[in-house]
């Protein structure tokens, strides 16, 4: 579904027109410019800003799709003063609540108190926060999905009658998003819960396929939907092709000492593994840089020393998974190199969106080896057996009708089925997505209202988790092709968003060797043009999303992305255009 058009920020604001919230239009667009100027210091807006402020002002739920660094979090900061209630933030990492909160002390006298409310806090702060809450002294309150699971939670913001919901990292909800987590799937229930209060999701990748499951999985109503332009014209695109696994990993080494070597950094180095970032970390130090790996599987200490080294400019790289990131901004960021590709281009456009954000020239770097998508290829594959989800239903099912109250730890579950942390979780969070189980915040499991029998339940999870791994699948296969590309990498980058560059960008290593032009020249002789809805005869509805010298890639409703062939779906008559 293609965005609404938004008024531009420098259209007529002088027509007073009515809204519940705010006064009229003129009213509330001078309050707007006047907290945004005066306390957070803005010279001006960027794209995308304004138009969603005004949108939730005026009471409206909104998708807000803004590009890294291009400053989401100040929405809700300035909208949240103009609305009679208080702002609940749901974020996924306690960090970044840490760093909004932080954010908002140093303006407490004119944007009100801030506070967090997380699993790392005693039961009475807990407490004086959600009392503090109850008694008004708050405006704003960040918590994580985790914490929703509790009634007294719930309870306690029902109360407070919050005027504005917010979900950082909206794609979270989405299966189709690169970051998908089952906790935040019980924000729809929430928010109804708390009389659907204004809505506000805000992301930095969203795809149309995981735009439209936001707006479903969080029952917005009528949303407006704030699309600011993908593109980071700044930031130059390349991929360095190699054929074999030891040049590939001298590649990566040589790029990363190239780019400091001509005093473009700091930069980050992303790895698919954690091994990867260990041995890569060693080799830049052995090279005389200052480097650190990242990763999940370091102490909460180590991680958190190595994020200030990074922030205080005492590294030149850090080497990390995908665990080093979100919510990390530190706009002097030069380069960002990949040594293997990223699981698909949301995941890929968001870690590249972490070097320039200082509007300054930047690069990023895929060094590609078309082996390396096997990895990636075997993360997305796997699909549970059904006889083992109705296991799990059944013994969830079997513990509620003995009268455990308290739900069924997912340690006895390990010890019942004989399976694996992974897997098991794994099997209870598609169970929880076919409303077949709850998981509390503890983890135990416990039947849904209304679920259906183990049996159709897993049936149902099946089903779910073939389609995951179809558009998984063709995650993979879009990454492929924005390495694989002659044309020009900005084009293949902004179609997959369904953001159309009319010409190659002129800042690609394509655009660059003069293979983008001759691609450029090639597609506009093509007989589907971007954006055309199509039909298929075997996966049904989709949209044309790019198009080539020799193909065309749809993004299909069911399957995901497909590369299909020009010349088979002529010559076969496989797609024909819808109305």
């Amino acid at each position: 579904m293609p965005p609404r058009r938004q008024q531009s920020d420098d259209a007529p604001i002088d027509t007073p027109t009515q809204s519940p919230a705010g006064g009229s239009a003129s009213v509330r667009t001078r309050r707007i410019r006047e907290f945004a100027r005066e306390v957070l210091g803005f010279a001006e807006f960027r794209p995308g800003q304004e138009a969603a402020m005004q949108s939730v002002v005026s009471g409206r739920d909104t998708l807000a799709v803004l590009p890294s660094g291009a400053g989401k979090t100040a929405i809700y900061q300035v909208a949240g003063q103009l609305l009679d209630g208080p702002v609940v933030v749901v974020s996924p990492l306690i960090a970044l609540q840490r760093d909004q909160v932080g954010r908002l002390t140093e303006i407490e006298d004119r944007a009100g108190r801030a506070a967090q409310l997380n699993s790392t806090m005693s039961a009475g702060e807990q407490r004086e926060v959600l009392e503090s809450l109850a008694h008004g002294s708050l405006r704003f309150v960040f918590l994580a999905p985790e914490q929703l699971s509790k009634p007294e939670v719930v309870d306690a913001l029902q109360e407070a009658h919050p005027a504005l919901f917010v979900v950082d990292e909206a794609h979270c909800v989405s299966a189709w998003g690169h970051d998908f987590r089952p906790d935040y799937l019980r924000l729809g229930g929430v928010i109804e819960q708390l009389g659907h209060p204004t809505v506000l999701a805000l992301t930095a990748t969203a795809a149309p396929p995981v735009r439209a499951e936001i707006v479903e999985r969080l029952e917005m109503v009528a949303p407006e939907i704030v699309v600011a332009g993908f593109d980071r014209p700044e930031i130059r695109l390349e991929v360095d092709h190699y054929a074999d696994a030891h040049a590939k990993h001298e590649g990566v080494l040589d790029r990363v000492l190239a780019e400091l070597g001509d005093g473009r950094g700091p930069g980050i180095v992303y790895s698919a593994t954690r091994k990867g970032t260990e041995v890569l970390a060693e080799e830049l130090v052995d090279r005389g840089l200052r480097a650190r790996p990242y990763h999940a599987g370091l102490s909460t200490a180590e991680r958190e020393d190595t994020q200030h080294a990074w922030m205080a400019d005492d590294l030149d790289v850090v080497v990390a998974t995908t665990a080093f990131g979100m919510g990390i901004d530190k706009p002097g960021t030069r380069f960002v190199i990949h040594a293997e590709p990223a699981d698909s281009l949301d995941s890929y456009y968001q870690e590249i969106g972490r070097a320039g954000r200082d509007g300054e020239p930047a690069l990023a770097v895929l060094v590609y080896r078309q082996e390396d998508l096997g990895l990636r290829r075997f993360f997305a594959a796997g699909t549970p057996a059904e006889e083992e989800l109705q296991q799990v239903a059944g013994l969830v099912a079997a513990a509620s009708a003995a009268g455990i109250e308290e739900g069924v730890d997912v340690k006895d579950l390990r010890e019942e089925t004989g399976r694996a942390a992974t897997p098991l979780a794994r099997d209870l969070n598609l169970l929880e997505q076919v409303a077949a189980v709850v998981l509390d915040e503890d983890g135990a499991a416990h039947p849904a209202d209304n679920a259906p029998p183990p049996g159709e339940a897993a049936a149902a999870a099946r089903e779910l988790a073939e389609h995951h791994e179809r558009v998984d699948q063709s995650r993979v296969e879009m990454m492929r092709g924005y390495a694989e590309t002659s044309g020009c990498r900005r084009q293949f980058l902004l179609g997959y968003f369904g953001e159309q560059l009319e010409g190659p960008c002129g800042n690609c290593d394509n655009c660059s060797s003069g293979l983008a032009q001759e691609q450029h020249a090639v597609d506009q002789a093509s007989p589907f043009a971007v954006e055309t809805p199509v039909e298929h005869s075997e996966w049904g509805p989709g949209v044309v999303m790019r198009v080539e010298d020799d193909r065309i890639v749809v993004l299909f409703d069911e399957v995901g992305y497909k590369t299909l062939g020009l010349a088979a779906v002529t010559a076969n008559d496989l797609l024909r255009a819808r109305v």
